[in-house]
């Protein structure tokens, strides 16, 4: 049975698998991914047992605007509604926000089309970006 939770006491131990088996590049940054993560505006993680098995974050300024960098769920755990979980939950604390907003992998759209989200116009997504995995 997969829990749901909003707590901040998550180690690096937990958090690392979820990362490397998705081929984040964030994982080459273990510290500071750890931080980001507890830092965040709202975290929440899902888990089977003691196993960390999906997690996802939000930015918000609380007023206007919420950015969600981060939605993994574990490979073997993928397909089962938990990042659908996941984002429903986030996406809760943020109701009545002028902006929601995200960066969709193009394989990932069909997916947030279904948790609401839409193309943002004639935008592009833009940034200075530190990896090498895109």
């Amino acid at each position: 049975m997969i829990t749901y939770s909003e707590r901040r006491d998550i180690s690096i131990e937990q958090i690392l698998p979820i990362y490397e088996l998705n081929g984040w590049s964030a994982a080459q940054k273990p510290d500071a991914l750890r931080q980001a993560l507890l830092n965040s505006h709202s975290l929440i993680s899902a888990w089977n047992s003691e196993q960390l098995v999906g997690i996802g974050n939000a930015i918000s300024d609380g007023f206007l605007v919420v950015y969600y960098p981060h939605l993994l769920v574990h490979p073997d755990y993928q397909q089962q509604g938990i990042g659908g979980k996941i984002m429903e939950l986030l996406a809760k604390n943020y109701e009545g926000m002028h902006m929601q907003m995200l960066v969709a992998e193009y394989e990932t759209t069909a997916f947030y089309q279904k948790c609401g989200f839409e193309r943002a116009g004639k935008t592009e997504s833009m940034w200075i970006y530190a990896g090498e995995d895109h």
